[in-house]
């Protein structure tokens, strides 16, 4: 078998790229604010990334069906860059419009970038081994922030109050970015993909048209395994805003960028974890979904209430305070910092095990991951918007908390649906269409066999 052509190797390059580009994004954002020492002005061009991706995500999923994955993912590597040299030169000379400017490229390359690479993540694996590829590719992004939160720590190790990093933090970071672009050019289109049990996927691509997959698109969003999802989706996350508030009003300086790289550290335990979890055959699917939704909720509620101890003490402190290793305390402040990254990796982990656990087909996965990107982006844009506005970080954390809290019953009702095997959907509209054109004086047989000549 080429080697190059299968779906590890595919996967593996998907990992790699989302290690350049959202990778080297996380490892500058969870540093607290871009590294910058006030938080409004990154806030606000993280919610125009994320305004743009509300509708980027789900147009470049339907664009992805019509002109190819590969494409959409060469796109997608070529707005995060700008964005961070945005920072550098904000950092350096203070210009501020050049990062809304940056904002905006990161927001259409994020948006091709996520639709792209989480079908291909998802839809080149065999079900067995949705949960290891999603973990592989979601664990390589994580090694960008571990790779850029560390050279963040070794160039400001001696800065032990607050402030903003050094400028020449930017420099190698935006060069490790702009090896993504080469990477996209290994990848493999679906139908060139050499599965180990011989299975074949048809090109996505052929005989598509724009609006029949935006109206596909439009009935996977009135689906009830989709809609259940859409408060988990955008409610999950809330607290990340609130985490760079929270790094950049109580920590020096080198420990924002400790935190950044224990972040990572603690984000690629959650995808080793639950990737090697959620292929284990020891539970049914079924309850896997609930026994997982269960433990999330319970843990996240509990990191809110340390969170709000910990927001309680440090708002009502005086002098102001400034948390350093060097201090004592620092370990309840940090802690529960590092615990919150590894709950909204664990999340991630577990949205796209449980879509791809609802449907089989790498079309309606394409569609899928863009509008679950979608409804995630609304999340994002809403909290960063928030975070932009100059309230007390203690109405921001509330805020995520009771976000975090809507989203308890849905998601579990959603649990209740997911099945033993995934669905296919292209089957699914083949029988359709076989049942219009049988009610027509059609061949259903027939229909199929040119439909689909590999599997009749």
């Amino acid at each position: 078998m080429t080697w190059y052509r299968s779906p590890l190797f595919n996967v593996i390059v998907v990992g790699l790229i989302s290690f350049t580009q959202p990778g080297i994004w996380n490892a500058l954002n969870n540093t607290g604010a871009g590294g910058q020492q006030e938080p409004y002005l990154v806030n606000g061009a993280n919610s125009l990334t994320f305004g743009i991706m509300v509708f980027g995500c789900s147009i470049f999923s339907i664009l992805a069906n019509k002109f190819g994955l590969k494409k959409v993912l060469i796109f997608g590597t070529l707005g995060y860059a700008p964005y961070s040299a945005s920072l550098y030169v904000n950092n350096r000379y203070g210009t501020e419009w050049f990062v809304l400017f940056g904002g905006a490229t990161c927001g259409l390359a994020a948006s091709a970038l996520w639709a792209a690479e989480g079908a291909i993540a998802l839809g080149y694996a065999d079900v067995h081994n949705r949960g290891k590829f999603t973990g592989i590719w979601l664990g390589l992004r994580e090694l960008g922030q571990l790779i850029g939160s560390s050279i963040q720590l070794s160039l400001n190790v001696k800065s032990g109050q607050r402030g903003k990093v050094g400028y020449t933090t930017y420099l190698i970071l935006i060069g490790l970015q702009c090896m993504g672009l080469p990477l996209a050019l290994l990848i493999s289109s679906p139908h060139k993909v050499i599965h180990p049990n011989g299975r074949v996927v048809a090109d996505p691509t052929k005989n598509k048209a724009v609006m029949k997959e935006f109206h596909k698109w439009f009935k996977l969003l009135k689906d009830r395994r989709f809609y259940l999802l859409i408060p988990v989706l955008v409610g999950f996350n809330w607290n990340s805003t609130y985490q760079g508030i929270y790094l950049t009003k109580y920590f020096s300086v080198r420990a924002r960028t400790l935190g950044a790289l224990t972040s990572g550290i603690a984000a690629t335990a959650a995808n080793i974890f639950w990737g090697w979890f959620y292929d284990l055959q020891y539970f049914r699917r079924p309850t896997l979904a609930k026994l997982t939704w269960s433990i999330f909720s319970v843990l996240m509620l509990a990191l809110f209430a340390w969170q709000v101890a910990n927001e309680k003490l440090y708002s009502e402190t005086k002098p102001k305070v400034t948390l350093d290793w060097s201090n004592p305390g620092f370990a309840r402040g940090f802690a529960v910092n590092v615990l919150f990254r590894f709950m909204n990796e664990s999340h991630y982990m577990f949205v796209y095990w449980i879509l791809g656990a609802f449907f089989d087909d790498l079309e309606t996965l394409t569609l899928a991951v863009g509008l679950m990107r979608s409804f995630e982006s609304i999340g994002s844009c809403l909290a960063f918007g928030i975070g932009a506005v100059k309230v007390k970080p203690m109405v921001n954390l509330i805020v995520a908390f009771v976000m975090f809290s809507v989203t308890i019953p849905a998601t579990f009702c959603a649990t209740f649906l997911v099945p033993e095997r995934p669905v296919d959907g292209r089957k699914e509209d083949l029988d359709s269409e076989s049942t219009d054109d049988t009610m027509k004086g059609g061949n259903p047989r027939l229909i199929l066999a040119a439909a689909d000549p590999v599997n009749v």
